[in-house]
């Protein structure tokens, strides 16, 4: 059974691990990549529901991992495919949930709840199966509603690295990166190695003393779960670094805190962006993308003129919106050597209409290092 918060139910079929799970349902629009959705660090404390109906067809694999794990609260899809069939599948969707204990639901019309979502916004959920399953239709709506909300809630802790790693730069090496993980999918950390980036991965603790002492050529905030509101030691993290002359990119929750260190403050949309097939407006070039995008939570800023930022860094300017809602997609430093943008320019798996964002941060420090005299971190 899934029970929403407003007391919707929905009965269908045991999916994956059975048992109960709480989490705030959402939905995402993608037509392909379902593994890399499912191990999106992003996904955490959320139930997702695909809405292409069928889910499963080529199976699972290690190369396809976003991360080490699945972690989505809970799975919703229509039809699970019996038969896993693809050159590159190892096994199959339904093995990696259950190993996972990824509690899910199939045979429900997504199509209907989407709708719902889209009209009555993202909620809190669970999907009671196995022994829960005989719960009364009061005890599974009570344990929704006493769930944890997103507004308000930061999951940076659980998702990202304990102990800090590096990714060696591919080709000529330019300097260092140090990336924030609040939440960093592996492609992206790929995406920038080949650069020539040399890739510092810390944990989401660190302070702004340890990360300017690496000396790096570059500050990268990823993307990841949660409420911007509630990462103030990120933001102040990152205020103390830009004040330090250091270059900055971010990728959605990477662009939400670039927004609130700037002074601008962030918001909990209706239900948010989900899916690879997202049509953003590039200001600069004025160019479509169709972009990968999941966040919950956006940047509260006018999409045109130049804006003063309210704490100290100068002038900003939104650089990217969404052509669906005009939601701010991208915001871009004037007299600093920072930007950042609402969606996954990694894009696993697909669109790669945005995978020039890379070269353009990596333009970004070439020019800063030529400018500022600045030699190759350590």
């Amino acid at each position: 059974m899934l029970v929403l918060e407003d007391g919707r139910r929905y009965e269908g079929r045991a999916y994956g691990s059975r048992g109960q799970t709480l989490g705030e349902i959402v939905f995402a629009t993608g037509m392909t990549g379902y593994q890399e959705t499912l191990t999106d660090p992003s996904y955490a404390g959320q139930i997702v529901l695909m809405t292409a109906p069928h889910i499963g067809n080529t199976g699972a694999n290690d190369e396809d991992m976003e991360s080490r794990r699945i972690w989505v609260s809970g799975f919703v899809v229509r039809e699970p495919a019996r038969i896993a069939s693809n050159f590159r599948s190892t096994r199959t969707l339904d093995a990696d949930l259950e190993s996972g204990g990824i509690v899910g639901i199939s045979g429900i019309d997504t199509r209907a709840i989407t709708r719902h979502i889209r009209s009555a916004g993202a909620m809190k959920s669970g999907i009671f199966s196995g022994d829960r399953f005989a719960l009364s239709d009061g005890e599974q709506l009570e344990l929704v509603r006493s769930g944890a909300a997103m507004r308000g809630r930061n999951l940076s802790d659980e998702v990202s690295t304990v102990e800090p790693f590096s990714v060696p730069a591919q080709g000529d090496r330019i300097g260092s990166v140090a990336v924030l993980d609040l939440g960093v999918k592996t492609s992206t950390l790929n995406h920038l190695a080949a650069r020539g980036f040399e890739v510092l991965v810390l944990p989401q603790s660190v302070t702004a003393e340890h990360v300017l002492s690496l000396n790096p050529s570059a500050l990268f905030f990823s993307n990841g779960p949660g409420d911007p509101a509630a990462s103030d030691a990120h933001v102040a993290l990152l205020q103390e670094v830009l004040r330090a002359g250091v270059p900055y990119f971010g990728i959605c929750f990477g662009n939400q805190l670039l927004g609130r260190a700037l002074g601008f403050r962030t918001y909990k949309l209706p239900f948010g962006h989900r899916g690879i097939n997202q049509p953003v407006l590039d200001k600069t070039t004025g160019k479509v993308e169709i972009t990968s995008q999941n966040h919950g939570f956006a940047v509260d800023m006018p999409i045109e003129g130049v804006h003063e930022s309210r704490t100290g860094f100068g002038r900003v300017e939104v650089s990217h919106y969404s052509l669906n809602d005009q939601v701010v997609e991208g915001i871009r430093c004037l007299d600093r050597p920072a930007f950042s943008v609402q969606y996954h320019p990694e894009s696993a798996a697909g669109p790669h209409d945005a995978e020039y964002l890379f070269d353009r941060f990596r333009d970004v420090v070439v020019a800063h290092n030529a400018a500022t005299g600045a030699g190759d971190a350590k």
